[in-house]
């Protein structure tokens, strides 16, 4: 029998994905995190790298992998909040539908800051969605990123991502950039965890696809300037800009990472189930992916 993946293929998990070798009996699909949740919930995949607020939520029925994780601390620079008044002055956000976590995470934010405006569903550019009337636009992945470098860009020899402004122009009128993994780590010290490998439970992925993974990180993560070089080309971005962002990302559930999971599952998802991971890899399994 096949034992189905469901991979969420922005280019922050191209070091762990693009080198990724499918074993014998795995086969894969891809989607937006939002596609791959419902996948993995009602049963059309059997792992997949899902939204951590759909994990958090669905603790009852699902564990994940104790040592794989999409993770930053401080900014992330593609889970942005495009805004034209300052943030304690907005009134109407549009949502993107991509991504349960972000959604969470914008509210957490809010929440701990004060703040009520209308939140709405909405697709588009902040550029659009901007000028239809909105005046703060939540955007992620791929596309958030290209929309915080057209803003706040560009970056020249002298300057670093850190160095840019968060203030620039969206569609000829000017627009602050909020970072929420930065205004997570602002408001809590720790991590934020946008992602895990999670399965259903009783049915985790095979040894072999697992170590897979791991070997598939391995390289990924020993050769980041070529997989950056790769996703420049397809984002249109300069190399520096993709290299910073990846090598930006932590790809280990490590204590701090579980951490940061633990005080967001707590914000985000109140009477949540106990949070479940598989048993961490033993030391053969880790020699081996040295």
């Amino acid at each position: 029998m096949t034992y189905r993946a469901g991979w969420i293929h922005f280019t922050n998990v191209a070091p762990i994905l693009d080198s990724l070798q499918l074993p014998p009996g795995v086969s894969a699909i891809t989607g937006v995190p939002t596609e791959m949740n419902a996948a993995l919930l009602d049963g059309r995949v059997d792992v997949a790298n899902i939204s951590v607020v759909e994990f958090i939520r669905n603790a009852d029925k699902l564990e994940a992998l104790p040592d794989f994780s999409v993770s930053v601390l401080g900014p992330v620079y593609s889970v942005n909040l495009f805004h034209t008044a300052p943030l304690h002055a907005l009134k109407r956000i549009a949502l993107t539908s991509q991504s349960a976590t972000s959604v969470a995470l914008l509210e957490v934010v809010l929440k701990e800051r004060g703040l009520k405006p209308v939140l709405e569903g909405a697709e588009g550019t902040p550029e659009t969605l901007l000028a239809a009337g909105f005046d703060g636009v939540l955007r992620i992945g791929d596309s958030a990123l290209r929309e915080w470098y057209a803003a706040v860009g560009p970056l020249t020899p002298e300057t670093t991502m850190t160095a840019l402004p968060h203030t620039g122009r969206a569609g000829g009128q000017a627009v602050h950039v909020t970072d929420l993994a930065e205004e997570w780590f602002a408001i809590t010290g720790h991590p934020f965890v946008f992602a895990v490998w999670a399965y259903r439970k009783g049915y985790p992925p095979p040894p072999d696809l697992v170590q897979a993974m791991r070997e598939a990180r391995r390289e990924g993560l020993g050769h980041l300037a070529e997989v950056a070089r790769r996703h420049a080309q397809q984002l249109g971005l300069p190399e520096r800009v993709v290299q910073h962002y990846l090598w930006n990302f932590r790809y280990h559930l490590e204590e701090p990472d579980r951490l940061g999971l633990t005080e967001f599952a707590l914000k985000a998802v109140p009477g949540h189930a106990p949070l479940q991971f598989g048993p961490k890899p033993g030391k053969r399994e880790v020699e081996r992916t040295l």
